[in-house]
């Protein structure tokens, strides 16, 4: 035989081997016998580089080296779906559906479990794999393609010419990840938090050899061409994709009406945790691709899917100690350190205890085994103790009256305890940590973990100092970490931040009660920060939504003397104190002066852009119907405020007239 006929076989047995043992689950050969062969391949195509195809089974062991990640723009927008958390929104998509299709048979869904990982995009041309692409933003994703090659469970090359986009998601069972984190700790690493952070850390592995190593898997679970390729329903594109060798989840179900899905939903509940892998909800399709083309796309979801979230998962752990931390206010937070445990897909150990009250309320004492979960499936929160299982002479959880960090007394103000001394270095800390924020100045770079390095090493001790460490670069240059590139994007981070409008300087700054929408409003309405610093009372309350309290707590922001020269030493360091946005208002007859809710998507529009738009028109867009509301604007998928506003009476307006107004009014 000559040397590529025997390559040719070596790659045959190989890709053979690896769709039995990573798709079908159904291994026919021993680890020694894969290895024999796949290193006889690896030495052929080494002495023969002729030979080289980027579709051999070799190239699955990784060694390209990337120095980032490319772009790839998806030939179709990767939406996300529209979230639903109760059984009865369910039944709502469903008779959303009916209504749009007015139709009078059941209508078939195809049901699948909803993996958390990483959703990737695959395109094959002439059968070979052509790139690979994250997610992104939807629209634009990064070339993962040399990673992805060295997932053993997706084909390189599949018995099909056309173009195929294929979609699916990247994940890691619950088994490698506790491997990957028991190696973690050997090394002192930190470990990972999540499988899924795991699964997306491992795809964006610059160098796709260590990728190789994390034994990633893929389900398939759509054709984004579908319909190009002359496919009628979901279930055949399903159907195709495993037909070409490509790994699909088993449990995915296809079912007739609704009732059919709300089953197969509370099955899953039920047998979700007996999975190799993380699962947090199920994700529902309309079969018929025909109705999905007629059902159509809101601006950000398909209309034709929805994603059912399981509730909260409840889990046992032990309640070891209690911490208590310094907010930048000087608010003391007590916070449960656990028994580290798994709860929807984290392995958590902190949960927050709020303040004394709910530890009271809680009956909280050192040991007690608790219930925990994710309150939004974001934020771990203690649920309840179980006081049963209490051991014998158990300490009670009481709060501190000692700051943590100065030992400076406590005061108590309302049901909050705060550190009242200007000198304690946690609050400098927090401070500078919130100063450097998105939400804030929004310094790239600049993490919780830099801010209390700097801190510690006495580099920087209140917010003005950040913009002097240009003239410590020789000193940040020594630290462990900290190379000349980095460095360097960091004091240009820093120095743009001085460019930063009113509003942003507004956050940073930390007056109380003064978030995102009120800078906004006092930038706009002032102008200038020196403006604001000499705002009467009556200026302040001419405003919507600021109150005497959010008043007073602003003007004495301004009065404190700390305060005073911090505001002037950041002036002196050329930080910018002007609001930078445009003051035109659009005088509009139907929305000047009315307060207004938005809810529901629109197309082509997201809710921060109408909302943008319509406080330009003199309108005060608000979260929240009440008897104070004057229109309640509503596109798709409207909910519950639509509701309230009809069972009060408010006036509603649909996207299409609103959109025809707003088209009509504005300049």
């Amino acid at each position: 035989m000559d040397t590529l006929a025997r390559i040719n076989e070596l790659r045959k047995l190989l890709n053979t081997y690896n769709y039995q043992y990573y798709v079908l689950d159904q291994p026919t050969v021993d680890d020694v016998t894969y290895d024999v062969l796949m290193q006889e391949l690896i030495r052929l195509e080494q002495l023969h580089p002729q030979y080289a195809s980027a579709s051999s089974p070799s190239q699955r062991v990784g060694g390209e080296v990337l120095t980032g990640f490319g772009k790839i723009k998806h030939s179709r927008p990767m939406l996300s779906l529209a979230n639903a958390y109760r059984l009865e929104d369910v039944r709502d998509f469903h008779h959303r559906i009916e209504t749009a299709l007015t139709s009078k048979t059941p209508i078939a869904y195809v049901c699948e479990l909803k993996l958390d990982g990483l959703a990737i995009s695959l395109e094959y041309r002439q059968g070979q794999l052509v790139y690979a692409a994250s997610r992104g933003d939807g629209a634009i994703g990064e070339d993962v393609t040399a990673n992805i090659k060295t997932i053993k469970s997706i084909p390189l090359e599949i018995a099909d010419l056309r173009t195929i986009e294929v979609r699916g998601e990247v994940i890691m069972t619950r088994e490698v990840f506790q491997q990957l984190n028991q190696k973690k700790i050997q090394a002192g690493e930190a470990m990972f938090a999540n499988p899924r952070n795991a699964a997306a850390g491992s795809l964006r592995q610059l160098d796709s050899r260590i990728t190789a190593t994390r034994q990633l898997d893929a389900y398939m679970y759509a054709i984004g061409n579908a319909s190009e390729l002359g496919l009628q329903t979901h279930q055949a594109s399903l159907d195709l994709l495993r037909s070409l060798g490509f790994k699909l989840n088993p449990e995915t179900q296809s079912v007739q009406g609704i009732d059919a899905v709300i089953q197969f939903i509370e099955t899953w509940a039920k047998r979700k945790q007996g999975l190799a892998y993380d699962t947090d909800g199920i994700v529902v399709k309309v079969n018929d691709l025909s109705l999905q083309q007629q059902l159509g796309f809101t601006a950000k979801t398909p209309r034709w899917a929805v994603a059912y979230k399981y509730p909260p998962e409840l889990v046992e752990t032990t309640l070891e100690s209690v911490i208590f931390t310094v907010g930048r206010t000087g608010k003391i937070t007590p916070n449960a350190v656990l028994t580290p445990v798994h709860v929807s897909g984290s392995m958590i150990s902190r949960a927050t205890l709020h303040n004394e009250e709910f530890m009271q309320l809680k009956d909280l004492h050192l040991g007690d085994r608790v219930l925990i979960r994710k309150a939004g499936e974001v934020i771990p929160e203690v649920v309840q103790v179980l006081p049963a299982m209490r051991q014998e002479n158990p300490r009670r959880v009481t709060m501190i009256t000692t700051c943590p960090s100065c030992l400076s007394p406590l005061k108590k103000m309302d049901a909050q305890h705060f550190c009242i001394n200007p000198n304690c270095p946690a609050k400098h800390m927090e401070k500078m940590i919130h100063y450097v924020s998105k939400v804030a100045m929004d310094i790239k770079g600049l993490g919780e973990k830099i801010i209390e390095d700097l801190y510690s090493l006495g580099l920087i001790q209140t917010i003005p100092d950040l913009y002097v460490l240009e003239g410590k670069k020789a000193q940040l240059l020594l630290l462990e970490g900290y190379g000349e590139r980095s460095v360097q994007q960091l004091l240009q981070a820093i120095e743009a931040s001085k460019k930063q409008s009113l509003e942003k300087l507004l956050v940073g700054l930390g007056i109380k009660e003064v978030g995102e929408k009120t800078a906004k409003q006092l930038a706009q309405r002032f102008l200038t920060l020196e403006s604001l610093r000499k705002a009467s009372t009556a200026d302040l309350l001419a405003l919507a939504d600021i109150g005497p309290v959010l008043a007073a707590a602003i003007q004495g922001f301004f009065q404190e003397v700390e305060n005073q020269r911090i505001i002037e030493q950041l002036m002196h360091h050329g930080v910018n104190t002007t609001y930078l946005g445009t003051t035109q208002t659009i005088q509009s007859p139907t929305f000047s002066g009315k307060t207004i809710v938005i809810t529901g998507t629109f197309s082509g529009f997201s809710r921060p852009e109408l909302t943008k738009q319509l406080e330009a028109m003199g309108a005060k867009v608000t979260g929240s119907v009440s008897l104070n509301t004057h229109w309640v604007i509503y596109g798709e998928d409207a909910g519950s405020k639509l509701t309230k506003a009809q069972a009060l009476g408010i006036q509603t307006m649909d996207a299409e007239t609103f959109l025809t107004i707003l088209a009509k009014e504005k300049v």
